[in-house]
């Protein structure tokens, strides 16, 4: 009895004493078993046995290992009794380095950091994607910029918007001038010039050729892409330094202005498409006008029933209309795609109203009737039919054939639900639906989907949450922005950020920004992702400047992060600056605004 438990227990040593023997599953469970009959309690007769069946086990067991050995080996010589050597144990290398300074230190750290901090010390412009017109690259002559480059013009150079055509691009500078370049702007000289002087613009739209500017005090100037254009057209009269004098503006422009606006009632939001331009009042009143010069719109974007050119009222094309639909909706927010119009109002309604050729509006599209020319409300409720959940769309966008909402969904108690004993109630999550074209990928969802007409999840922007450590909890992770090109779009998110790491904090306090993902038509290059395929689920790229973290030694990849706000000081003076994006029409720039 003795001997056999004994005997068992060295033989499990044994069989454990190989990992090449007890790899084998069948050879293992084999030996468990035996061990296990053989520690069992006989008689004497069959402890002789199971002395026997010991014997023949151990034997088995060591030929096999050594056969086992053997065919990994060939043979070669083992001694039972040495122990294994030991595990050469490797430790990570430390980034950080002796005799560096804290800052240099934080740039080994992060890559992130680096990112913040060069884009502070070389504020200016990134831009990649078709360079057909010179506009991604002016000083070059290649048709499609890769990768993110610099534009040399704008080293060092703050800007309150930037806009971007393939064949044209327009920049407001941070003293509210406007700036031009690209071959629909000059093809003799494409580099960029200043052109509307003195108007203090703070934002500015593009048609097909025509630019549109919103100055501080709300008035709406619109003048022609061409320089040539800009020259020989009518020049409007302009007040001078010098008391009830004047004298001819430098450049050709128009000035679209809304009628019948109350007392202290100013433009305070444009967009546009190709065609047509959306104007937004202080008061949430809404009008539109035609932006183009080529061609009236004529696919309902403007929002009042019944206009096309034959039947607009007398005066300038380009007059403005109010869409009365929408009075006494409080809008707050406007977007416009190539051929149609989105409008937010405070409640978190939506109204859409153009082209909905391939679904862009959120409706199911009709080939008896592909525009819709009236605002028409969006069922929003739909959407979150069954889930318990309440939403209210906090944002929207638009581009090219493609619309986007950022919705807040609050959960709620559903029928016969009992709301003392419910969990979660209140808790709100964060969600972006999208519509229109997929067959580049502009959805976001994943799919190559032709027309879209019920909006759909982009799962990749929805449901995120994380962990605040000022608030002590769990909070959504927002869209903080939402640009949309012409077939391409970035998501900025409004994450948890940090710019406070300074002289006197750790040396491991590093900044860092906000995530951006980008996905949809990759044709020219304008995603960044170095490749040229499209992408329909939301991606990450590398960093503006990669030779920054090659030169830190760095070799592992990292994502480009945003720079939020801050203030920071430029060329002596303290200036509040922040990254932005500009998805354009095949092509994308990241720039320094303020």
């Amino acid at each position: 009895m003795t001997c056999s438990r004994h005997g068992s227990r060295a033989f499990q040593e044994l069989c454990k004493a190989s990992p090449k023997f007890h790899t084998n599953a069948q050879v293992w469970q084999q030996c468990r078993r035996l061990s296990y009959e053989s520690s069992r309690p006989h008689d004497s007769s069959s402890q002789s046995r199971g002395g026997r069946s010991l014997a023949a086990i151990v034997a088995i067991g060591i030929g096999t290992s050594f056969l086992y050995g053997s065919q990994q080996v060939g043979f070669r010589e083992a001694h039972a009794e040495a122990p294994a050597a030991p595990l050469e144990i490797k430790t990570e290398k430390p980034k950080k380095r002796k005799g560096v300074s804290k800052e240099d230190n934080r740039d080994l750290i992060s890559s992130q950091h680096l990112q913040v901090k060069k884009s502070w010390e070389n504020p200016g412009v990134y831009a990649w994607g078709s360079n057909s017109g010179r506009t991604a690259a002016p000083d070059s002559e290649e048709t499609y910029v890769k990768t993110p480059r610099r534009i040399p013009f704008f080293d060092g150079v703050l800007l309150r918007d930037i806009k971007l055509d393939r064949n044209f691009g327009a920049a407001v500078t941070e003293n509210g001038d406007l700036l031009q370049w690209g071959t629909s702007y000059s093809k003799d000289n494409p580099q960029p010039a200043m052109t509307l002087k003195g108007k203090n613009l703070v934002s500015i739209s593009i048609s097909r050729d025509r630019v549109v500017g919103l100055a501080k005090n709300g008035k709406v100037y619109s003048l022609p892409v061409s320089q040539a254009d800009q020259a020989s057209g009518p020049k409007l009269q302009e007040s001078t330094w010098i008391p009830f004098w004047t004298s001819p503006a430098s450049v050709s422009y128009r000035i679209l202005q809304p009628k019948d606006l109350s007392w202290g009632e100013r433009v305070s939001a444009i967009s546009g498409g190709l065609e047509h331009l959306l104007l937004l009042t202080s008061t949430g009143r809404l009008f539109s006008a035609a932006s183009g010069s080529q061609d009236f719109p004529s696919r309902g974007q403007m929002g009042v029933p019944g206009l096309t050119w034959t039947t607009r009222p007398e005066g300038p094309y380009d007059m403005c209309h109010e869409i009365s639909t929408l009075r006494g909706f409080e809008i707050s927010r406007i977007a416009a795609g190539d051929y149609h119009s989105l409008a937010l109002d405070k409640e978190g309604r939506v109204f859409a109203f153009g082209d909905n050729s391939v679904g862009q509006l959120g409706f199911d599209y009709n080939p008896e009737s592909p525009n819709i020319d009236a605002p028409s409300l969006l069922p929003i409720q739909k959407l979150y039919s069954g889930t318990n959940q309440q939403p209210k769309v906090i944002s929207v966008a638009a581009g090219g054939v493609n619309s986007f909402f950022t919705i807040d969904a609050m959960r709620v108690a559903g029928q016969g639900e009992d709301s003392s004993s419910s969990r979660g109630l209140g808790r709100v999550t964060a969600d972006t639906w999208s519509c229109g074209q997929g067959i580049w990928g502009g959805l976001g969802n994943g799919r190559w989907t032709h027309v879209q007409g019920t909006p759909i999840k982009v799962k990749a922007l929805s449901g995120l949450f994380e962990w605040d450590e000022k608030a002590n909890r769990a909070v959504p992770i927002r869209l903080a922005h939402l640009s949309v090109g012409s077939t391409h779009a970035a998501a900025i998110m409004n994450n948890v950020t940090h710019v406070g790491a300074t002289e006197k904090s750790s040396e491991n306090d590093t900044n860092w920004g906000a995530d951006v993902l980008w996905w949809g038509g990759n044709e020219f290059y304008q995603l960044g992702t170095r490749k040229r395929n499209n992408v329909s689920n939301p991606t990450y790229i590398a960093p503006m400047d990669v030779m920054a973290d090659k030169e830190k030694g760095r070799r592992e990849q990292h994502r480009f992060q945003i720079t939020p706000r801050h203030s920071v000081k430029i060329n002596g003076r303290t200036v509040s600056i922040e990254q932005r994006i500009e998805c354009g029409r095949n092509i994308t720039a990241v720039y320094s605004g303020v």
